[in-house]
Formats: structure tokens, sequence, C-alpha cells
């Protein structure tokens, strides 16, 4: 039974691999809008309660600081400025958030270089592109996807996406920095890796102390 177990958590580790983001369409609104609000006494729509309609202003509409350059200075080297239903209110029930992405430079010649792995009913293809300023690149709905600076100046892109409050689900951080972390043993099956490296990674992308034996 144990070794039953083992080897099922092991498939389950692997088919996560095929989805780094999660992510599903939102209802279509049944209203002009409906302004999140933190007041409970309002009606309750797409797991948000709505402002009173009257008391609605333009500024529940509007955000500023897109503009403003993300913290690159980190392990990644890259930075995400999200602008969801969070920062914007009225974005509620409208089914789509936006996002500034910052890239630290890279060694290599180019701009942005990304790309998506589809799953393994369509052969885990590549697709990639390197992007210059001007360029669009569509992700499909929960692939692993990627991006990187490849050039040697700062980069930034916009990113929309179909959700109001789109969920980011990073392979790292959720495999090797998990709370707590999964077994290093079944991390080292399923990665064909040994379990120093394991160990090696969960310090990396975990802030514990605790590594499972």
């Amino acid at each position: 039974m144990k070794s039953f177990l083992q080897f099922l958590i092991a498939k389950i580790i692997l088919l996560a691999l095929a989805c780094s983001i999660v992510t599903c369409y939102d209802p279509s609104p049944l209203q002009d809008y409906c302004v999140a609000t933190d007041d409970i006494n309002g009606v309750f729509v797409n797991g948000r309660f709505c402002k009173d309609p009257k008391q609605v202003t333009s500024n529940d509409f509007y955000y500023s600081g897109l503009n403003i350059p993300g913290d690159t200075n980190n392990r990644l080297g890259s930075s995400v400025t999200d602008v969801d239903v969070r920062k914007i209110r009225g974005l509620n029930t409208l089914g789509v958030a936006i996002a500034r992405f910052d890239f630290a430079p890279g060694v290599l010649k180019g701009t942005l270089l990304v790309g998506f792995v589809s799953s393994r009913d369509y052969n885990y293809t590549l697709f990639s592109k390197v992007l210059y300023p001007g360029d669009v690149f569509a992700f499909p709905i929960g692939l692993v996807q990627f991006h990187a600076n490849i050039g040697k100046t700062n980069a930034v892109a916009i990113g929309a996406v179909g959700s109001q409050d789109p969920g980011v689900v990073p392979i790292g951080k959720t495999l090797f920095g998990s709370k707590p972390l999964i077994d290093t043993e079944l991390l080292a099956k399923a990665f064909a890796l040994d379990v120093n490296k394991v160990r090696y990674l969960q310090r990396v992308f975990s802030s514990e102390d605790y590594i499972v034996n």
C-alpha cells in the first residue's frame, strides 16, 4: 500500500508540471457594473460584495502607477505589477485584468524570450518567440509558460488575462517550496534527481529550515 501511494503521489507531481497557471472564465455580468467593496451588506456577486451603485465614482475604475518600474533586484530578476480587482474595484464581474512585467537584462542579444509547452495530447511541443517592441504573443490557458529578458537592457511587457483576479502557480515554488514540504524521496523519484539536489532546491524555494527526510 505504501509503495502504491508513493507511486500515485509521484504521478500527481508529474501531472502538476503540465499546468503552471490555473485560470477559469469569469461569468458574464448581469448589470453594467458591480464595483467590489469590503462592505458585507452589499449584494454578493462573483466572489465580491457590490458597492451601492449610487456611491460609485470614477475612481472606482481608475488606477495610477503602471508606468512605475518594478523592482527586479531579486533571484529571478523580474517583477510583476498586477492591476486586478484589488487595484481597480470596478473590474469586478468584467472578467479582465492586466499586469506590467519588468525584466532585468540578461547576457544574450535580443529582447524578450517567451513561450509555452503544450500538454501530452499535443506531444509536449514547445512554442517560443523572441519579442521586440510592438510584438504580441498569446498564451493558451492552463499551459506552462515562461518569459525571460535575453537583451542587455531592461525589458517591459504588458499582459492581459480573461479574469478579474487571475491565479498564478509557479512550478518551482509550488513543488519545492510548499508548506509543509513534499517528501524529498517522492520528488527525487518524480524528477529523476538525487535526494541531495532535491533538498538544495527546497532550500532555494522555501524559507523553512525544516527539510523533510
